[in-house]
Formats: C-alpha cells, structure tokens, sequence
C-alpha cells in the first residue's frame, strides 16, 4: 500500500533511525519509491532516468517482466534453506561455463564478502601473508580492502593508508601498495617482496579507469613467474563489459575472480570463482584441518537469487544484448564530449562504454591520483545540474544499461548540455 508521506518526512525518520540519516551507500537525501524500466520514482513522485541502477546489478532495468515472472514462478517453493539447492547448482554451472577462470564457485551474500573470502583463500593455498593492491582499489569492507582506497593523503608507495577507524595497525604491516597502471612499479614491489606476497588483488577497470595496454598481462606474467595468486575483482565488470567479464573483454584470465551485482538479478548474491587447486581450500576432506579455509553464509547460494541470475544472464547471453548496451554507452560518451567541447572546459571521459564518467582536468587519468586531481567542484556542479533535469547517477560514474530506451537518451542528452551550461556560467 502507498503512503502519502512525504519524502522530507521520510528523511526525518530517518535521522532518527539511521546514522547519518542513511543506509552508508547514496545520498541519504534521494528515497526511491519504486523503479521500472530505466526509469525511478522518489517519495515525491519526482522522476529519474536511473544510470545508477542499484550500484549495478540492474543491467536489465528494474522489474524486467521476465525475470519477475521467474522469480514468482519460483518463489512459492522457498525463500531460502541453508542447504543445496537446484537452482544454485544450476547458476554455478553457468557461471563456471561463462567465466574463464572459474572451475568451481562458492556463493556469499555480497561482493565485499566475496573480495574478502578470495584473499584468505589466497593466503591460504600459499602460505604467505602479504596482499598486492592498487591505490584506489575498491574490494569491500574488510580491513585489507579498506587500505588506500580513497586516501585523503596522498603518502609514498607502498605504505598503506586505513581508510576507516577500527583497523588494527598489524592488518597495514601486511599490505603493499601500488599506483594502478604502473607495472614496472609493480615488478619492482614483486622482486623485493616476492616470498611475501599471498595475492594482488586487481579490479581489471579500476572504478572507471582503463587498465593501460599490456598491464593486466604484465600483472599475470608477474604473479605466474613469482607463484603469487592473481585476483580480479569482477563484482562490477563481471558480465557486464562481455558474457566472460573483464577477463574475456581484455584477455587475460587470473587465478580467482569475484563476482556479484549482476549475477543475483538485482537479489543478493555473490560468488568466488577460480581454480579447483585453490577452491580446494573450502573443502576440509581435501586440504585438511590446517589448510582448510572456513566459509558459511545464511543466504549463501539463495533460490530466489539463483533463479533471478539465472534468467538475468540468459537475457544478456541472447543476440546483440552486449552491442546494445556498448551502442548507448558510445552514444552516451558523445554527447559528453559534444557538450563539453561546446563550452571549452577541461575534461577526460574515463572509462569503458559500459561504465564511464568525466573527469574535469586537462590530464589523462590513468591512476588515483590522477583523478585526485581533478576538479571536484565542478563535477559537483555537473551532477546537481544533471539530478535538476531528472538524471540520477553517482558522483563518479555512469552506468549504461539495456533498458534504456530512444525518449532517455534523448532527456539525457538534453540536460547534458544543461549541465555543460551551467559549468560557464
């Protein structure tokens, strides 16, 4: 039943409820009522084109007819069971299929479980205790991803800075840190500490950043020669750049991946994929009790979730979904640049067709700190013009997806030259 709340009222509640008035993901000041299509509604019935699409994992739009037809299909079986059931079975079928370096998966809830899960795995099966990341590197909320993701200080390599209260300081002793981008940076940090070294732990397009040509390979040369596993995070990219992920989109497959988002179809699920020599240590009859790497999720492999993934990924696996959603990306990428050469400001488009945003500087960002730089008040004032003329999005990045339709691409263009406006005024 609809309320006639109001969306103000609703943020008052919520102030009394929640710190800082929100649930630690968007602005806590947006309340989403309900989404169709590539279109959301807020408490006050004011209405969006969604490029935010819940962090991601509706590539389909919201209430895809078949994916809920499924779900309720489904549903009147059972919500969940802590226990195996056909349908998980039958989506880590898929995904081992689809994802080059998965041989077995093991489900978790969230992405950030998923990252955390890999690097103990990896630790586990080498026997070493340090972990590789890049600089702005975002692999959840455990303490080891919670190092150098968004440091306000920018300090020498490969110091770790914590990002968050709370970390003890022997969780930094163990963590190197790298510009993204840089390989010899990284031959140089490998060579020194090789023995060290458990994993390096990679999102293939670091938040939006393009990895430079031959780094991901330099990356998996570096780790075969030296024994070290090789992490993709592929919560984002994983079936969203090609039905194989960033591995197939970039050709290089690591030793696990993580993935998420997508493969839930907007339910939560999420999943470490990779080598059966390393997903052995999930399995205690095989590794034994010192090997042994100990897992358990109440909502791990959910039927609901699977069968959502399930029918998601079959509609993105059916001819010319992946040239659909790159064509409105380019699309999307032009009329960026066409409005922003229009009014002569600085800029870089960052990223992929599939996931990109612009970066107000004069200097290509191929890392962090590169992006650091940039203009943070003018982004600011971009994206308040854009969510003014109905375009919800994030404050650093854009999501193209298949439920966009000719009249959203036409608004967006439109108030993207707003927005362009509104920078020279």
């Amino acid at each position: 039943m609809k309320t006639s709340i109001s969306q103000e009222d609703w943020k008052a509640r919520a102030a009394q409820v929640l710190p800082a008035a929100g649930f630690g993901n968007f602005d806590p000041g947006v309340i989403i009522r309900n989404g169709r299509g590539a279109r959301v509604w807020d408490e006050d019935g004011n209405e969006f084109i969604d490029y935010l699409i819940g962090s991601g994992p509706m590539i389909l739009g919201h209430g895809h007819p078949e994916v809920l037809e499924t779900v309720q299909e489904h549903l009147a079986d059972g919500m969940t069971f802590f226990a195996n059931n056909a349908r998980g079975i039958e989506l880590a079928e898929v995904l081992v299929d689809a994802v080059p370096c998965a041989e077995q998966v093991r489900y978790v809830s969230t992405g950030g479980e998923a990252d955390m899960y890999a690097m103990r795995l990896a630790r586990a099966f080498t026997g070493r205790d340090k972990i590789l990341k890049f600089e702005g590197g975002y692999h959840g909320m455990s303490g080891e991803a919670l190092m150098s993701l968004a440091p306000g200080k920018l300090i020498n390599f490969p110091q770790a800075v914590p990002d968050s209260a709370g970390i003890p300081e022997a969780v930094r002793d163990n963590m190197l840190i790298a510009p993204f981008n840089d390989a010899d940076f990284v031959a140089s940090l490998i060579e020194e500490h090789a023995g060290e070294i458990a994993c390096v732990i990679v999102e293939p397009l670091q938040r939006l950043i393009p990895p430079a040509p031959g780094f991901l390979q330099a990356l998996r040369d570096l780790t075969s020669k030296h024994g070290i596993i090789l992490i993709f995070d592929e919560v984002v990219t994983g079936f969203r750049f090609a039905y194989g992920g960033a591995q197939e989109y970039y050709g290089v497959t690591p030793d696990l991946c993580t993935l998420g988002k997508i493969i839930g179809g907007g339910f939560p699920l999420a999943a470490i994929a990779g080598k059966k020599e390393i997903m052995d240590h999930f399995d205690k009859a095989i590794v034994g009790e010192k090997g042994f790497t100990y897992q358990v999720g109440t909502l791990s492999g959910n039927p609901v979730a699977s069968v959502a993934g399930l029918k998601t990924l079959e509609i993105l696996k059916r001819p010319g979904s992946y040239q659909t959603i790159r064509a409105n990306g380019e699309r999307l990428m032009a009329a960026f640049r066409a409005h922003l050469n229009a009014v002569g400001v600085p800029y870089q488009i960052v990223g992929e067709p599939f996931l990109f945003d612009v970066a107000f500087t004069d200097k290509p960002v191929e890392n962090y700190r590169d992006m650091f730089n940039a203009d943070s008040s003018r982004a600011k004032s971009f994206n308040r013009s854009l969510r003014s003329s109905g375009i919800l999005k994030p404050d650093s990045k854009l999501y193209a997806h298949l439920a966009l339709t000719e009249a959203d691409l036409v608004q967006t263009e439109a108030a993207l030259e707003a927005a362009a406006g509104v920078l020279v005024s």
